[in-house]
């Protein structure tokens, strides 16, 4: 496939740069002298194959979206609004009747004209506004509205009552020898005064239920309560409740003292005995909103009214001042245990006035600075307080009937919801409770006068969003936001009654409901491609998670089984039914066998689609939230369902095969292994437990019948490449011709097909691969026929580049350089091969793509070493400046091949060719002797290419310092070649020392012939009387030359071997005395001299001296006895 690969974009300049296509003959050897096969025709269909490529192309464009598992920035590809979901005006609140609307408009009319308290910054203050809002609401007439109105102000107006709950207080005096105090409160309500007060009287004369005020005249004081003592403390925390009836809810006040507790005696319990003597009850004390009995200390003062206080017209008057209360509350202690003393007086800690008109409409928690009785009075600290205004009697129909606040509430919020949320205005679905101002304050004084608690308020808020969002869709965000409301509160409350706890249950199991249908039908309503729509449904599912919270604390439960499982059998149902609704559309089994295979196919791909959303998308959210695994959950239904549909249909069609069900098959098989693939690409997941295991099996046939229409119409689509083709660039910046690109196209569509199919059968994908490279490979060689052909026909000489005029010029720039003056300058003599050069390159680089490129400069460089060789052979014993020269010219071609790594790389320059010439040209600038040193150095470096090939001889070697003589003893030879008829040998060694000129008076010698063997024993000693000096000089060696003696004919070269004489004994160290013929043998390996050996040779043989020829005649005479290198 490599091979194909590099077709892809160098095949036609391959033909334009090889001159032997333009030039061969017909009937030349190698050439077939016939057109190049064509493929069959009504393969697939007869024409250019270009319908069949581009439906391969959609194939792949397919499988380009399937690498890898998808990622969630890739799937969700819109913002736009997400699909409108189902609504059911059967599924909100009922209907009211005629009478009901016309209760429910009298109850937010009476709850408007009757408000009391401060209103809030963010609320609507004047009547008018709200009166007008509610006849919007109701959609009554200006007269029907004006006599309502008239209506309800004749109704009696409405009972108040104050909620207190005081929580703690902080940072109190100490009063105590101790450093605390023990503090307690007193709580009541002061009623109107009918006397004005003095402007500027406030500061010195204040109420105190314990002290009297000199300057001030008697006070009212209409109800008292008190709370627990808190032992050593500053910091004390009563979190008690309180309950006081308003008369006058524009003039009453709320008073509250802080005592410093001293006395042995409770007053409280004595204030409880002395309403027992007296036989008259006080207000009770409430707790959490329920009435609680006198004996948590709470007391009234119209105990002691009768005493104190006279009657005047209908209302109770003060006729003396409160300094009395502190005498009565002595007459009271005087009937506890510890009796009546003036030394236990308790202190003064602080007090707070608070009008019960600025307590706000909606209530308030807040800290109160305490204030002092008058200036002279030293406190300090805060109480924190949490006051709330409310009705206990209202005479509206509604309350007359029994309906209770919390009903009346829920329908009025109905009924608010519905005219604030019109679903006929843009992006309704994105509502998210945003009531107006009138309807946020009607709610509000609607739930404070009810005296709603915070929970049941986020209850209702709840019940009825929830159920108006399955009549008119809201924002999941808002429902989600109710639902934590109200968790919230419900971990700070005590539980609902249970009617409300089962309308809320009841709420619910609605949305319950409602939500699961949509899960049902979650491709239609949450397509996963819309990011708004998945947000909703993350929303959605929160909310059903949310739900489950609530479920331990109800004790009707309104959940028949764990959610998550609900949820699971939901989106089973629903996955079943897209499955269905999609087979029975793209696919029905009405239709026949061909037909259906189309629509499988476009199933099989929604099939995948889909499950890339739910593994991408789908899977995350539901796994998070509802602890449901809906990836493995819908892959093994739906891979389930794909994979008996296409068992039956294949079985169906295999005896029907067709060139067109055929592609219909392996479209679909590609498909399939996709879906296989994803499976196994999640870790954890086997394939081999899937439906879809062995699928492979019944689409081979239709496998091997595309395979061949492959190969038919590449052929088609080639041969329809080519002639269309100009032999030019398609452009400047490709360089490729039409038909290249169009060949390169084909083969990259092959290959990632072949990529794509992955054969899972190892025996059968072999086979597959080893049809489908063959197949590939003839392509490939009838579109090179193809192109030589067009090529040949075009005119003009389309491989021009490189044409032999080129290497013409060469040659000339380089015989240029040979012939050029020792006075040039060598870079002057090198110029114009450079230039000429740089001018060919640049044409070549604007013309041919990288990798021809570099094939044309290879040749090049090859060219040019070769012709400078041939020039230094033909220009034999000149001076070593001419040599030089050469040498300059070699290393600027290596920088201008190089072009600082943008060319060839150095490792390829500096080898092969470039080693031999930059051998010579080094040869040619040595001396003579230097060259014969050079020659003998060679042989010493030369290593045998076979082992054992020629052979091997041992030698022993030593030097005699006192003789002054060299000693050589020729051991044996083994495995030497058969150089006679025989098949054995005559062998002899010749043994001599070299160079020459160090050695000039010692002659060779030689062995005894052994007859008739290949392994020779001689143990033959030879002396040579030489100087160590020569001995240690550069390339002195012994040579052994083994031949074989003919008797009638020229003696036959058998090998050769060298042994330097610098390592031997006694050359590098002296020898002890008589341990020389001890020294361990040498084995060589005989060889044939090489070619770097007879490089050195070649030198000398251009040299003129007498000692330069003598040595090549010497060694001539022992080549005619030698054969050729094999």
């Amino acid at each position: 496939m490599t091979t194909l690969l590099e077709i892809k974009s160098s095949v036609l300049r391959q033909v334009q740069v090889c001159p032997s296509f333009r030039r061969r003959p017909e009937g030349e050897p190698g050439s077939t002298g016939t057109d190049p096969q064509e493929p069959a025709a009504g393969a697939w269909k007869p024409g250019d194959g270009v319908e069949f490529f581009a439906q391969m192309r959609l194939i792949l464009k397919k499988g380009e979206g399937r690498q890898g598992l998808p990622c969630p920035e890739v799937l969700l590809r819109s913002g736009v609004p997400a699909p409108a979901e189902p609504v059911d005006p059967n599924r909100g609140l009922r209907v009211l009747t005629q009478e009901e609307v016309e209760m429910l408009y009298e109850e937010a009319l009476y709850t408007v004209l009757y408000r009391a308290g401060t209103m809030g910054p963010d609320q609507v203050d004047d009547q008018e506004t709200l009166l007008g809002y509610l006849q919007q609401v109701f959609g009554t007439s200006p007269e029907e509205h004006a006599e309502a109105i008239e209506r309800v102000k004749k109704a009696k107006a409405p009972i108040y009552a104050l909620k207190v709950s005081v929580v703690r207080a902080k940072n109190l005096l100490a009063k105590d020898p101790n450093g605390f105090s023990d503090p307690y409160c007193m709580l009541g309500i002061l009623p109107a005064s009918g006397a004005p007060r003095e402007p500027g009287s406030h500061k010195e004369q204040r109420f105190s239920f314990r002290k009297g005020s000199k300057r001030g005249g008697p006070l009212p004081a209409k109800c008292i309560q008190v709370t627990e003592v808190k032992s050593s403390t500053l910091n004390p925390v009563w979190k008690e409740n309180f309950l006081f009836e308003i008369e006058d809810v524009s003039m009453d006040q709320l008073h509250l003292d802080i005592w410093d507790h001293d006395d042995d005696v409770s007053l409280v319990e004595a204030c409880r005995k002395l309403n027992e003597v007296i036989g008259l009850k006080g207000m009770s004390r409430y707790d959490g909103g329920t009435l609680v009995s006198p004996r948590h200390r709470a007391c009234s003062l119209a105990t002691w009214a009768s005493r104190w206080w006279l009657p005047r017209d209908h209302r109770w008057e003060p006729t003396a001042s409160p300094r009395y209360f502190k005498q009565i509350v002595k007459s009271a202690r005087a009937n506890g245990t510890a009796g009546p003393t003036d030394d236990h007086t308790d202190d003064f800690l602080g007090c707070l006035n608070i009008p019960i008109r600025e307590v706000p409409v909606a209530g308030e928690d807040r800290w109160f600075k305490l204030e002092p009785r008058s200036s002279a009075s030293r406190v300090q600290g805060d109480c924190q307080l949490v006051l709330k205004l409310i009705t206990t009697q209202r005479d509206t129909a509604m309350s007359r009937r029994g309906r209770s606040g919390f009903l009346s509430y829920m329908l009025l919020l109905g009924r608010l919801l519905q005219f604030e949320h019109r679903p006929e205005e843009r992006n309704s679905s994105s509502w998210r409770g945003e009531l107006s101002g009138p309807a946020a304050t009607v709610l509000c004084l609607h739930g404070a006068q009810n005296n709603l608690s915070a929970l049941q308020l986020a209850v209702l808020h709840w019940e009825v969003s929830s159920r108006h969002h399955q009549t008119c869709t809201l924002d999941y965000g808002y429902l989600l936001g109710l639902l934590e409301d109200m968790q919230a509160h419900w971990e700070e409350a005590s539980s609902l009654p249970q009617e409300q706890e089962k309308s809320l249950a009841d709420s619910f199991s609605a949305f319950c409901e409602f939500g699961l249908q949509l899960l049902g039908q979650l491709r239609d309503y949450f397509p996963a491609t819309n990011s708004t729509a998945v947000y909703r449904l993350e929303l959605l599912l929160k909310c059903l998670s949310k739900m489950q919270v609530f479920q331990p604390s109800f004790e009707i439960c309104p959940f028949e089984a764990e959610l998550n499982m609900d949820i699971a059998a939901a989106l089973k149902r629903g996955n079943r039914e897209w499955y269905d609704r999609l087979l029975n559309t793209k696919s029905p089994h009405e239709q026949p066998g061909p037909q259906r295979l189309a629509g499988l196919v476009e199933l099989a791909d929604a099939v995948y689609e889909d499950l890339q959303a739910c593994y991408g998308i789908y899977a995350s959210l539901f796994h998070s939230i509802a602890e449901i695994d809906f990836f493995t959950l819908t892959f093994r239904q739906l891979e389930r369902l794909v994979a008996e549909e296409a068992w039956v249909l294949t079985e169906e069609l295999s005896p029907k095969m067709s060139l067109e069900v055929a592609s219909g098959l392996f479209e679909l098989y590609l498909t399939l292994a996709d879906i296989q693939r994803f499976w196994s690409s999640i870790p954890g997941c086997d394939s081999r437990s899937l439906a879809l295991a062995g699928i492979h099996a019944p689409f081979l046939p239709a496998v091997k019948l595309w395979l061949q229409v492959l190969r038919d119409q590449s052929r088609w689509r080639l041969q329809g490449a080519v002639d269309v083709d100009t032999l030019e660039p398609m452009d400047v910046s490709s360089k490729h011709s039409s038909s290249a690109a169009t060949a390169s196209l084909c083969f990259s569509h092959i290959q990632e097909l072949w990529a794509r199919l992955a054969w899972p059968d190892p025996v059968q994908a072999q086979a597959l691969g080893t049809q489908l490279s063959q197949d590939l490979c003839e392509a490939t060689l009838f579109y090179t026929e193809l192109l030589r052909k067009k090529v040949d026909t075009q005119p003009g000489p389309a491989g021009e580049a490189v044409s032999e005029p080129m290497v013409a010029d060469i040659r000339k720039y380089v015989q240029h350089i040979s012939l050029s003056p020792d006075s040039i300058q060598n870079e002057e003599a090198v110029a114009p091969l450079l230039k000429y050069l740089d001018e060919k390159l640049a044409l070549l680089n604007a013309s041919l793509v990288k990798e021809n490129l570099s094939r044309v400069l290879e040749a090049l460089w090859e060219l040019l070493l070769q012709t400078i060789l041939q020039a230094l052979g033909a220009n034999l014993d000149v001076s070593a400046d001419f040599y030089g020269r050469f040498h300059f010219t070699l290393e600027a071609l290596v920088n201008f091949f190089h072009a600082e790594g943008q060319g060839l790389p150095l490792e390829s320059l500096r080898d092969g060719s470039y080693k031999r010439l930059e051998e010579e040209l080094r040869l040619h600038q040595c001396s003579t002797r230097e060259c014969i040193e050079q020659y003998y150095l060679d042989k010493l470096k030369q290593r045998s290419l076979e082992q054992n090939r020629f052979g091997r001889l041992s030698v022993r070697c030593h030097y005699e310092a006192a003789e002054q003589r060299l000693v050589v003893e020729v051991l044996h030879a083994a495995d030497l070649p058969a150089l006679d008829a025989n098949g054995l040998s005559d062998p002899f060694v010749i043994v001599e020392l070299g160079p020459p000129h160090l050695f000039p008076l010692v002659r060779s010698q030689r062995t005894q012939v052994k007859s008739r063997t290949l392994h020779p024993v001689y143990d033959e000693l030879f002396y040579f009387s030489v100087p160590a000096e020569a001995c240690r000089r550069r390339g002195a060696c012994v040579l052994f030359t083994v031949m074989d003696h003919d008797w009638l004919s020229t003696n036959d070269f058998a090998g050769e071997a060298a042994l330097g004489l610098g390592s031997i004994g006694g050359i590098t160290r002296p020898q002890v005395g008589g341990s020389t013929r001890a020294r361990q043998p040498v084995t060589l390996q005989l060889r044939r001299p090489r070619a770097q050996v007879r490089s050195a040779l070649r030198m000398l043989e251009g040299r003129s001296s007498k000692e330069a020829q003598e040595f090549v005649k010497r060694l001539k005479e022992l080549e005619k006895c030698m054969e050729a290198d094999p």
